[in-house]
């Protein structure tokens, strides 16, 4: 296949690329690595043609891992360190409020009730919980968020 892209358009789908290695890379599961090696390879193929295409300014050559990478100087003023920054962010508070709400339903309801609710009910027990975080998290961030110690715990 061939593609005749823009120099524009080949920025732009090199930043893709490299954003999806970037988030395939997080992926810790077993057998994942087969996966995110194919994201890897292909990263590294594109980028090496791009960078015999002009690119050469925003690629570089990793000797120690033997594979082109786009520049951390390029990338952390461009949309993707934008994009990894705002999914990471969003991803944070979602979980803290999701983990925080679950938790308080548990301590009212027990283990067993909760394991017996369907998904569905779930959501339906935490969201109300959640939507409280999210507005107290949104209007003082962390401020307010504290870790209390067990007695005897140190």
């Amino acid at each position: 296949m061939h593609l005749r892209l823009t120099e524009q358009q080949l920025a732009t789908l090199l930043e893709m690329v490299s954003l999806a290695a970037e988030v395939a890379s997080l992926n810790r599961k077993p057998g994942a690595e087969a996966n995110y090696q194919g994201y890897e390879e292909f990263e590294n193929t594109l980028l090496e043609k791009a960078k015999r295409m002009g690119f050469s300014d925003i690629i570089e050559f990793d000797e120690a891992e033997q594979r082109h990478n786009i520049s951390m100087d390029y990338l952390t003023k461009s949309f993707v360190q934008e994009c990894l920054d705002e999914m990471r962010n969003e991803i944070f508070w979602e979980e803290l409020t999701l983990r925080l709400a679950e938790r308080d339903i548990l301590k009212q309801i027990g283990l067993p009730a909760w394991t017996a609710l369907s998904e569905e009910q779930r959501r339906q027990r935490t969201e109300p919980i959640e939507r409280r975080y999210w507005e107290e998290f949104t209007a003082k961030g962390i401020d307010n968020l504290h870790v209390v110690a067990r007695f005897g715990a140190g």
